[in-house]
């Protein structure tokens, strides 16, 4: 595991070779590296990468829980999709909850966006990183989205 520094704290990553197949927020002192990943989380951070394409393995989970995080993985830069929405999509609209639950399993936040998903109504709820990073990326992305399209 590396460790890169961002504006919603550290991040320790896991790479197996070229893989990522973790991403843990508030990791403790580590070193940097000069892996794909590590360049990737930085320019995402400053702006410069909408689109992560560092190769990721999404390890363990459910078959449901696998399901969703290939759906989050669909949500583009700058957007959001409810639980709700998610579950539709995959043909359970009662699964909201399951889908929260999922997110929060993710194994590979940030690069994987489960911070994209809401509650109903664009409601702040939920994320493994706590909600003030979710609300960090949220914006981030938000203000990123906005100035090119402005451009």
């Amino acid at each position: 595991m590396f460790v890169v520094e961002s504006p919603i704290g550290p991040l320790g990553v896991v790479v197996e070779g070229d893989v990522v197949v973790g991403v843990r927020f508030g990791a403790g002192p580590g070193t940097d590296t000069a892996h794909p990943a590590s360049e990737q989380l930085r320019r995402y951070f400053t702006g410069e990468l909408t689109d992560f394409t560092v190769p990721v393995e999404m390890r363990g989970g459910s078959e449901f829980e696998r399901a969703v995080w290939a759906e989050i993985a669909k949500i583009p830069y700058g957007e959001m999709l409810t639980y709700g929405a998610i579950a539709t999509a995959l043909g359970d609209p009662g699964a909201a909850r399951a889908v929260g639950t999922a997110c929060n399993h993710n194994p590979v936040p940030v690069i994987v966006p489960c911070h994209r998903v809401v509650g109903a109504g664009g409601k702040m709820v939920g994320f493994g990183g706590g909600l003030e990073r979710k609300r960090k990326l949220l914006e981030l992305e938000a203000r990123v989205a906005l100035t090119r399209a402005w451009s």
